[in-house]
């Protein structure tokens, strides 16, 4: 029953935005190049969007705050609106609470904290989050997740599922963006958000890996209060990017701020292959002593050394506004049919694309929008390009966001030129580490020790005349027929050059019957190997193709 209410649920509310211009205008805007102005045409009202919302489940409350980071996809009211999904939601009551907290972590909160602020400082829709003092006088804030929140984003995600495999059976664009992979992708995403011991993980990992960036903050974890519901980490103090003021905007430089926050998500993506992948301007903090603060690691991604390579082409040609480089690094990160795809065609729009992006500065560059649309135009070639790019697109995206806002004039493609080199050779020291060391001298260990009875081998098998080469780039068949039909010439000669031996034999043998002044059955024989002879020569003058050719 309860499953049958969601099927309602989702399929009342796609009924009342299917026709809304607000689906529409999204679908447009992505399609277009630029964002339009047509909120005034909407038939829907930006919080009626966020009431529904809520309404449909926490899953589709983490929708909408994704969507929240979208201005390619929806204009100011509506992001505006869905922003409220981030931290007006409903809280959780204080004793609830404290009895989550003490079951998870087994210690008393009034013994845990010196201090423990009933009121939260924000209330999100899978946590909420409370200031507290330790007793050591450490400032922290404790996380803790809503109760039987995992259930219920397991239900949602399961209807969502179930729809996206009916869409896929019976929609073409549904099948075209394989829709079912992107609601299991974000099936994976959201449960791994649901387990606050991954986060802190991901905290310590980050830690270390941007430890050279000395301008950059990452919460420190408590390891003694955190759980899988539970996550206490220190305080950080400071303002959303958002909060900050104009005036503070004008008399601050935060181009070296910039610097190094663009140069660590490079490092981030290209060299560890563990990146924070919601750094909207909500989860960047700036502090008083000009640092900046990144917030809420509960969503990351993993990026393998192969895809890195791959990315790292890709933003190289990117920064050179080189299209043929960067249609090369997508279709070496893609799955397609060659036989079946226009390669030529998707190159030529690549190149269009790449064409048409000509701005430089933060302001008017767009770096993530253009890897949205790479991937849109992919998908309308048929061209199956890995997940990763639409990670890299929406952390680009938000990057892209965060440096309009501080620094509006700041060439990042100009940046990314800066930083790339030294970040390939951190990739190349990375990759020369001891375990590929290790690793590369173990194969050719195998290969020293195999080489000796492997050379013995060879030589025996040509000693033997036991040596078959195969090569698959020839034609098998024609090969075959070649080899056929000089055995069968080799045979005819044969044939006729006996039998002109037997003839000669024969003459010498005295008959009765002649002609000729020869016997008859010699002068039949010489006469057989004549024809036999004048045949094989015209076929080998006028039949046999090379020959031919050759003339």
């Amino acid at each position: 029953m309860s499953q049958l209410g969601n099927y309602v649920k989702f399929f009342s509310f796609i009924l009342k935005y299917y026709n809304s211009s607000v689906l529409k205008s999204a679908s447009d805007t992505i399609v277009n190049d630029a964002v339009t102005d047509v909120q005034d045409n909407y038939d829907r009202k930006p919080q009626e969007l966020v009431e529904d919302l809520k309404q449909m489940g926490p899953a589709y409350v983490k929708l909408g705050q994704l969507l929240s980071t979208r201005p390619d996809l929806l204009p100011d009211d509506y992001l505006l609106a869905l922003s409220e999904l981030q931290d007006d939601v409903e809280t959780i009551s204080f004793e609830e609470i404290r009895k989550i907290f003490e079951e998870e972590t087994g210690a008393r909160l009034s013994k845990a904290f010196q201090s423990f602020d009933p009121e939260p400082l924000a209330s999100a829709s899978i946590g909420q989050v409370h200031r507290a003092v330790l007793p050591s006088g450490r400032l922290v804030v404790v996380k803790i997740q809503r109760p039987d929140i995992r259930k219920k984003f397991i239900d949602d995600l399961d209807t969502l599922r179930e729809m996206a495999a009916l869409a896929v059976k019976h929609s073409k664009e549904a099948k075209k963006y394989d829709l079912t992979t992107i609601i299991e992708e974000l099936r994976i995403i959201l449960l791994n958000e649901l387990d606050y011991t991954k986060e802190f993980q991901n905290l310590e990992h980050l830690r270390y890996n941007l430890k050279n960036f000395p301008r950059l903050i990452i919460p420190e974890p408590v390891q003694d209060y955190s759980t899988s519901r539970v996550l206490t980490m220190d305080y950080i103090q400071g303002k959303k990017i958002t909060e900050i003021s104009p005036l503070t905007k004008t008399e601050t430089d935060f181009t070296p701020l910039i610097d190094e926050l663009t140069e660590s998500y490079m490092q981030q993506i290209i060299v560890d292959g563990l990146v924070h992948a919601d750094p909207h301007p909500g989860n960047i903090h700036v502090t008083g002593d000009g640092k900046m603060a990144l917030m809420d690691l509960g969503m990351v991604a993993r990026f393998s050394t192969t895809i890195q390579e791959k990315i790292m082409k890709l933003l190289i040609g990117m920064s050179r506004k080189n299209g043929d480089e960067i249609t090369d690094a997508l279709l070496e990160m893609s799955e397609y049919d060659s036989h079946e795809i226009d390669v030529k065609s998707f190159r030529k729009e690549i190149n269009r694309l790449v064409m048409n992006s000509t701005a430089s500065h933060a302001e008017d560059m767009q770096t993530g929008r253009a890897l949205i649309h790479m991937n849109r135009v992919a998908a309308n070639h048929f061209i199956h390009i890995a997940t990763e790019l639409n990670i890299l697109g929406k952390i680009m995206l938000n990057l892209d966001q965060i440096i309009a806002v501080l620094t509006p004039k700041y060439d990042l493609q100009k940046a990314i030129q800066k930083f790339m080199d030294n970040i390939v050779n951190q990739k190349i020291k990375q990759d020369l580490n001891s375990g590929n060391i290790y690793s590369f001298l173990l194969d050719n260990k195998k290969l020293a020790e195999n080489l000796p009875y492997r050379l013995n081998k060879i030589s025996e098998n040509l000693a033997n005349n036991e040596f078959e080469l195969r090569i698959n780039a020839l034609d098998e068949k024609r090969v075959t027929d070649g080899f056929q039909k000089v055995a069968n010439r080799i045979t005819s000669g044969l044939i006729i050059a006996a039998m002109i031996i037997g003839a000669a034999l024969l003459m010498r043998i005295p008959s009765s019957y002649t002609i000729m002044g020869y016997g008859i059955l010699p002068f039949l024989f010489f006469m057989i190997a004549i024809g036999l002879g004048l045949y094989l020569i015209y076929n080998i003058l006028f039949k046999d193709e090379d020959l031919k050719k050759r003339k």
